[in-house]
C-alpha cells in the first residue's frame, strides 16, 4: 500500500532500475503549492498497447511477480495524482525507454503527505539494476530554498558499497545536510 507519495515515487522507480536501464533519472521538484516528479529510463521501453495494460490495474505480465494476479504501479499513481488535483503522463518507446511525470497539488485535502524525501533518495540510490541513478532535487518554499544533484556513482566513489551500515549513515546525514541549505 501507499502511504505517501514518496511511496509511489518509489515504486515507479524501482520498476524503471528493472527495466534494464544502463541509466535512471528522478527529478523531484517541490514548490508551496506543489510536487512534481519525474523518472526517466533508458530501459526496455513498451509498445502503446504494452503501456495500456500496465494502466489496467487487473493486468500483470506475470514474469515480475509470478504470483501476482493485478499490477497496481501505475494504476495507483494515476488514481492519486487525479484525485487530488494533480496530473500524470506516461510515454514510452519500446527498445528505447520510458519516461513517468506525475504531479499533485500540495494544496488538496486528498493529497498523502510527501514522506521522508531524503530517505527516498536514499532508497533510490540503493536500488540494484542500472549503472547510474541520478537524483536531481529542487525544493523551492517559501522558508527553504535548495538544488542539487547526486550521482549512485560519485557516492561510491567516495562511500563505498553504500549498502554497508557506516556508508548508508554518512549517506543519510549528507542528504539530509542537502534538504537545509539555504
Amino acid at each position: 500500500m501507499h502511504f505517501t507519495v514518496s511511496d509511489l515515487v518509489l515504486d515507479i522507480v524501482q520498476n524503471a532500475a528493472e527495466a534494464q536501464s544502463r541509466v535512471v533519472t528522478v527529478i523531484l521538484e517541490e514548490s508551496d503549492t506543489q510536487f512534481r516528479f519525474i523518472v526517466q529510463d533508458d530501459g526496455k521501453g513498451m509498445t502503446a498497447e504494452e503501456l495500456q495494460r500496465a494502466l489496467d490495474p487487473f493486468h500483470t505480465d506475470g514474469i515480475k511477480h509470478p504470483h501476482r494476479k493485478v499490477g497496481l504501479g501505475l494504476p495507483f499513481l494515476v488514481q492519486t495524482a487525479e484525485q487530488c488535483g494533480g496530473g500524470w503522463d506516461i510515454t514510452s518507446k519500446k527498445g528505447q525507454g520510458t519516461k513517468v511525470t506525475a504531479w499533485f497539488s500540495l494544496e488538496h485535502v486528498d493529497t498523502p503527505p510527501l514522506g521522508d524525501i531524503p530517505g527516498l533518495i536514499r532508497m533510490i540510490l540503493l536500488l540494484p539494476g542500472p549503472q547510474e541513478l541520478v537524483v536531481q532535487r529542487t525544493l523551492n518554499r517559501a522558508r527553504r530554498q535548495a538544488s542539487y544533484e547526486v550521482r549512485k556513482t560519485e557516492l561510491q566513489d567516495v562511500l563505498g558499497d553504500l549498502e554497508e551500515a557506516g556508508s548508508q549513515v554518512l549517506l543519510d546525514q549528507y542528504l539530509h545536510s542537502l534538504e537545509e541549505e539555504e
